[in-house]
C-alpha cells in the first residue's frame, strides 16, 4: 500500500501541491494554501483502494426518443424566486446559494421556508453558524414565528441526513446554511476546507437524489464574488444562484447564474425593506425612478436579463483632468469594456479624451454583461463631454465593434416593448431583422457606425456650449 502523505490545497480553486507556496499558480490567491491531512498527493504515486469485482453490472441502454414527463416542481410562493429556480423547486434537486455577507441570503431563504410550509409542506432549516435562539429572533423580527419550520443547529452531515430521514414523511426542501460549516465523518480534514466541502456537499446531494427531498446549500464568497471552495461542487449541483447587490442601494439581484431545469442568466429583482424582502414586478420602472432629465451624460440602456427586458440608466462624467493619468473608474460595468469604447471614439469617433477622466456609472446598483451596452454607454460618454442632453424619452442598446460599426443585438422586439410600456417614444438601435409583418412599438432610428451617434448628438447641442474636442484628420 502506498504511503499517504500531507496534501496542500488551495482553499479557493481546490489546487493541489505537495509542498507549501504562499501563492496559488491555479487561482493566484495568496496564503490560500493549508495542509490536509488524508489528501493524497500528487507526488506520492497511486493510491492503495478498495478492491473492485471481477465483473461490473450490465445495465440497459435507451434511444433519445420516448415519452417523458416534466420534472415535478414545488412552487415557493416568491414569484420572483420561482422565476429565477424555472417555476419552483425541483423534487430531489440541489441548490447553491452564493452572495456575500449580510446581503440578505438568510433572508430571502427564511421567507421561501415559511410560505412553503403555511402551504402544507414540510420545511427543515439547518443553521450551522447561528443558534436557533438567533434563527427564531430572524423570524420574529420578518413576521414569520408562526410559520411551521422546523430548526436545527448542527454541523455534522451523517446526524442531518439520519434527521431527515427519520418518519415517513421525507421533507419537501431543506436548508443547510452554509456548506463551509459542515463536516463529514468520512474526511479527515477539518471543517470549512476543500475536502471536507466537497465531501459533505456528495453527502447531501446523495440524500436528495435518493429521497426526493429539494437541498439549497448555502455558500460563502471570496473576495471577487466567487463561490468559495472547490469549483467542482459547482458541477455537482443542479443550480447555482447568486445574490448580488451592494449595502449603500435597497436593491437586491438573484440571478440564475446555472441551472439543469430551467434558463440561466434569469434574474429576480427584490428591495430590502424593514420587514425583510419585498418583491419588485415592474424592476425597470424602479430603476429609473428619480432620474435627472435634463442632465447631460445620462443614458437609457434597453436590456435583457435572461428572458426579461430590463431598462436602467446609465451615468457618464468626462472632466478634464489635472492628472499626467488621467482617472477611469467604473461602477456596475466591466472596466475592460469601457476602455474598448474609449479607444473606438477617439480612433473613429474623432473626439480627444486621452487629457480626461472619465466615470461610469450604472444606476441602482445593477451590473450589466451584456455586449449590447456599448452604444448607451457611448451615448452616455458623448453627451457629457458636449453637453448636450440626450432626449428623455429615447432608449439606447446596440454593440460595438473595433471599427467603430454598431452591431444587431437579440430581442430587439422584447425592449422596444418594454419601453414603450414605460413610455419612452423612441429607441436609438441598429437596423436588425424582424419577423413578418411585425413593426416596432415605437419610433426607431438605425444607426450602422459609431460617427453616426457622434454627430446627431454635436447636432444638438446648446448653443454656447464648445464644440465637441475632435482629433486631428
Amino acid at each position: 500500500m502506498a504511503k499517504r502523505h500531507p496534501a496542500f490545497v488551495c482553499q479557493e480553486c481546490g489546487a493541489v501541491y505537495n509542498r507549501w507556496k504562499g501563492k496559488c499558480e491555479a487561482c493566484g490567491g495568496w496564503n490560500t494554501i493549508v495542509e490536509e491531512q488524508g489528501s493524497a498527493s500528487p507526488m506520492a504515486g497511486p493510491v492503495a483502494t478498495r478492491p473492485s469485482r471481477a465483473k461490473g453490472r450490465i445495465f440497459p441502454l435507451e434511444g433519445l426518443s420516448g415519452e417523458t414527463k416534466e420534472a415535478p416542481r414545488t412552487p415557493s410562493g416568491i414569484a420572483e424566486l420561482d422565476r429565477v429556480t424555472g417555476g419552483g423547486f425541483v423534487k430531489g434537486s440541489v441548490i447553491l446559494l452564493g452572495g456575500d455577507p449580510g446581503i440578505g441570503k438568510s433572508t430571502l431563504l427564511m421567507q421561501a421556508t415559511a410560505a412553503l410550509a403555511r402551504g402544507g409542506h414540510r420545511v427543515v432549516y439547518i443553521s450551522g453558524e447561528e443558534a436557533v435562539a438567533q434563527v427564531r429572533l430572524r423570524a420574529e423580527r420578518l413576521g414569520l414565528s408562526d410559520a411551521p419550520v422546523e430548526l436545527a443547529s448542527e454541523t455534522n452531515v451523517e446526524d442531518i441526513i439520519a434527521t431527515l430521514s427519520e418518519g415517513s414523511q421525507k421533507p419537501a426542501l431543506a436548508i443547510i446554511d452554509s456548506i463551509q460549516t459542515m463536516w463529514t465523518e468520512t474526511v479527515e480534514s477539518a471543517p470549512g476546507t476543500v475536502t471536507q466541502v466537497r465531501g459533505s456537499a456528495q453527502s447531501l446531494i446523495r440524500f436528495a437524489k435518493t429521497t426526493g427531498t429539494a437541498v439549497i446549500l448555502v455558500g460563502h464568497v471570496t473576495k471577487d464574488g466567487q463561490i468559495a471552495g472547490p469549483r467542482v461542487v459547482e458541477h455537482m449541483v443542479d443550480a447555482v444562484a447568486s445574490f448580488e447587490g451592494d449595502t449603500g442601494h435597497h436593491f437586491r439581484i438573484l440571478r440564475a447564474v446555472k441551472n439543469r431545469f430551467g434558463p440561466t442568466d434569469e434574474i429576480g429583482v427584490f428591495e430590502m425593506s424593514d420587514m425583510g424582502l419585498r418583491e419588485v414586478s415592474n424592476p425597470s420602472e424602479l430603476f429609473l425612478s428619480g432620474r435627472d432629465l435634463a442632465t447631460p451624460g445620462t443614458a437609457v440602456f434597453a436590456g435583457m436579463e435572461g428572458t426579461r427586458p430590463l431598462l436602467v440608466e446609465i451615468q457618464a462624467l468626462v472632466a478634464p483632468s489635472p492628472l499626467g493619468t488621467p482617472r477611469r473608474a467604473v461602477v456596475g460595468w466591466d472596466q475592460n469594456r469601457l476602455s474598448m469604447i474609449l479607444a473606438v471614439l477617439e480612433a473613429h469617433g474623432g473626439l480627444k479624451l486621452g487629457m480626461h477622466d472619465v466615470y461610469l456609472n450604472v444606476a441602482g446598483g445593477l451590473r450589466i454583461t451584456e455586449p449590447a451596452a456599448d452604444l448607451a454607454a457611448a451615448a452616455a460618454l458623448v453627451s457629457s463631454l458636449s453637453g448636450s442632453p440626450l432626449p428623455p424619452d429615447t432608449v439606447y442598446f446596440g454593440e460595438m465593434g473595433l471599427s467603430g460599426a454598431i452591431r444587431p443585438v437579440a430581442q430587439a422586439q422584447a425592449r422596444y416593448k418594454e419601453a414603450a410600456k414605460l413610455g419612452f417614444a423612441s429607441a436609438v438601435a441598429p437596423a436588425s431583422k424582424t419577423e413578418k409583418g411585425e413593426r416596432a412599438p415605437l419610433r426607431a432610428s438605425s444607426i450602422g457606425h459609431i460617427t453616426d451617434l457622434v454627430a446627431g448628438i454635436a447636432a444638438s447641442r446648446p448653443r454656447g456650449k464648445p464644440a465637441l474636442h475632435r482629433s486631428e484628420g
